[in-house]
């Protein structure tokens, strides 16, 4: 029997992912009839703008298949998506998708530079989830001065002792 690639685990555990490509990642759109070439360089119709389209990524299992989407955010910068739910069709919905994969990003990048998180010392798995809560509550409570200042989050955190200084 052979072994399972990362790849297989994940199906067999039914998660959906969607994953960032790099423009310069090869892949197959032509079911083997043609080498693998780089992303940015597909010919996209019409439709699969629109709906996607399903392709091998190299190094990844023979039948292992994803679906690619082409995300036009601006005239400088198209993003390349790919999601293992191969019933999505919809190249709005996989916006929306990265749409909340940034806010989480953003959120996880803001916590760490505000709140201390980052410089964690601790080695205690309880002391560890006090110190993650806290620093949560934290961000939350900036984030509400943020929204009610109408500044930044980093403004009203390197803004809280200029009154004292």
């Amino acid at each position: 029997m052979p072994p399972k690639t990362a790849c297989c685990s994940i199906e067999a555990l039914k998660r959906v992912y969607y994953c960032p490509l790099k423009d310069n990642r090869q892949e197959d759109d032509s079911g083997g009839a043609q080498p693998y070439q780089r992303v940015d360089r597909l010919h996209w119709t019409k439709a699969e703008k629109q709906h996607g389209k399903v392709i091998k990524i190299k190094g990844f299992p023979k039948e292992h298949k994803v679906k690619l989407f082409r995300l036009v955010l601006s005239t400088q910068r198209t993003d390349y998506v790919v999601t293992n739910d191969l019933s999505q069709d919809s190249t709005q919905a996989v916006q929306a998708v990265c749409a909340l994969r940034w806010k989480i990003e953003q959120f996880h990048c803001q916590t760490k530079q505000l709140t201390g998180l980052e410089g964690c010392q601790c080695r205690l798995s309880h002391i560890i989830r006090n110190q993650i809560g806290c620093a949560i509550l934290v961000w939350i409570r900036l984030h509400q001065v943020a929204q009610e200042t109408k500044q930044t989050i980093y403004q009203v955190k390197h803004g809280l002792l200029d009154d004292y200084l």
